[in-house]
């Protein structure tokens, strides 16, 4: 994934919301009442966590009963340390006092608490990249110390990996038409290891896939409790002894068995947050309320149409209808590059605008780059008295419409039928297409030629195109 291209914007939720969704996490929820049950009588160890006499009182403190009670309460008591909810006091005596961020839990705005909970976050990643108990036991040498060498294990290389990972994730997630559904554990595992031009993957890869797959589960069943994923974990029966008859029938076709996994909402905002932190361009819906008509129209040229419409009406919402449509009129004006998309996307906006857009519509119909858009606009609002175009008028706004097409589709099927239905409604258009005055007359025509499935209508664009280039000086 580069950190130069922009990925497709997130939906994400209020951030009153998320802030509400971070607090009934079970995970920082039980770090904030340990914080809290946290006294002048806490001890902790020389790494900051909870010594062991300490952990029944606190499983207690958490409501916790069973054999994994302590565990519980020592990770929740780790959260709350690196989240700033409580800090070692005295380093010697290891006394604890509450932390300066507990207090914005309850007085500190919805961002205050997601900041937390971000801080929480990390904590968890970063334990899901530890091996687990058993093989750090298995790695401790005669004088108890952890021998790091007999581990199997690369900080770094665990690190990138699950990022890579909660990456991939994200992708998968953030599609132009909102928020996608769970993904398979075995299709997330294979889109680490499995090259995207490769169509069968090997037998070795089969194995690296199941393998990550082991390793995703165990870190998944982490990260759920702190709410970044919804996870359903691996069936069980799977990983029993395949010689042994399973105790039900089991749909071997249900994918669905060997894990399923999604970003919850607070899950997509804390992973575009380590996106942005780590230099990825992560666009969100609404990053462009409060900028000027000329960021909307630019910003949002690359997102896909019902991303771009969301923004737009968000954008909508915090002006008055006229100001906002003469404020968008004046934005699309231009003859750079990418000024026929910015057209484009203003002819949408003023369309959500509706009538009320109508007088500041009619103030361009005399402008040469707008007059086209005007009177498009005003046709198919309903209006009287739209005066018509003139014939160079027709042929600029075709040229600027397959522009902004092309910018917003590339080559399309749409865009090709809009190709062959112009070529064949105009017999001669492109005999006087190469003349437009327009800056992208040429790639307009040649892209036709590509797209024209005719060999003799193809030839004839590209002939236009060439004309229009010599025309141009260049």
């Amino acid at each position: 994934m580069s950190d130069s291209s922009p990925l497709p914007p997130a939906r994400l939720h209020p951030e009153a919301e998320l802030a509400r969704d971070a607090l009934s996490t079970p995970l920082l929820s039980r770090a904030v009442l340990l914080a809290r049950w946290a006294g002048p009588d806490t001890r902790v160890d020389a790494g900051g966590g909870l010594l062991d006499e300490q952990l029944p009182a606190a499983a207690e403190a958490l409501g916790l009963t069973g054999d994994d009670a302590a565990a519980h309460a020592s990770e929740a008591w780790r959260v709350a340390v690196d989240a700033g909810l409580v800090e070692v006091a005295d380093e010697e005596a290891g006394t604890v006092t509450a932390g300066e961020d507990l207090p914005l839990l309850t007085g500190g705005a919805p961002h205050d608490v997601l900041a937390v909970w971000l801080a929480a976050l990390e904590a968890v990643l970063a334990d899901a990249t530890v091996p687990d108990l058993d093989d750090l036991a298995d790695a401790m040498d005669e004088g108890g110390e952890i021998d790091f060498s007999r581990l199997d294990w690369d900080p770094e290389e665990e690190a990138a990996f699950l990022d890579g990972v909660l990456g991939n994730l994200y992708l998968l997630t953030v599609t132009e038409d909102g928020p996608g559904g769970p993904v398979p554990l075995p299709a997330l595992a294979a889109s680490m290891i499995v090259p995207g031009d490769l169509g069968e993957p090997t037998n070795d890869m089969l194995e690296q896939i199941s393998d990550a797959m082991m390793r995703l589960d165990d870190q998944f069943r982490l990260l759920e409790p702190i709410g970044l994923v919804a996870y359903q974990p691996v069936d069980e029966a799977l990983m029993g002894d395949p010689e042994e008859e399973p105790a039900a029938p089991v749909d071997e076709t249900d994918v669905s068995r060997y894990g399923m996994v999604g970003l919850t909402p607070l899950g997509l905002y804390g992973l575009r947050a380590r996106l942005l932190e780590a230099g990825f361009q992560a666009p969100a819906v609404g990053d462009l309320v409060d900028k000027g008509a000329d960021a909307l129209l630019d910003g949002s040229s690359g997102y896909g149409p019902h991303a771009a419409r969301a923004e737009t009406e968000q954008w909508l919402d915090r002006r008055e209808p006229l100001d906002a449509a003469r404020e968008l009129l004046a934005a699309a004006r231009g003859s750079d590059e990418g000024a026929p998309l910015r057209r484009l996307r203003c002819q949408q906006a003023l369309s959500l605008v509706g009538a009320q857009a109508e007088p500041a519509v009619r103030e361009v119909l005399d402008d040469p780059e707008l007059g086209g858009l005007a009177r498009v606009w005003l046709s198919e609002l309903g209006a009287a008295d739209v005066p018509p175009p003139s014939e160079d008028l027709v042929y600029w706004l075709t040229i600027d419409t397959l522009a902004a097409q092309l910018a917003a589709e590339g080559n399309s099927d749409e865009l090709q039928g809009l190709v062959e239905g112009l070529a064949q409604q105009h017999s001669g258009f492109f005999a006087a297409a190469w003349r437009v005055a327009h800056p992208a007359t040429a790639d307009v025509l040649e892209a036709m030629g590509r797209l024209h499935p005719d060999k003799r209508i193809a030839k004839e664009a590209r002939k236009a195109a060439f004309k229009a280039r010599s025309q141009q000086g260049g």
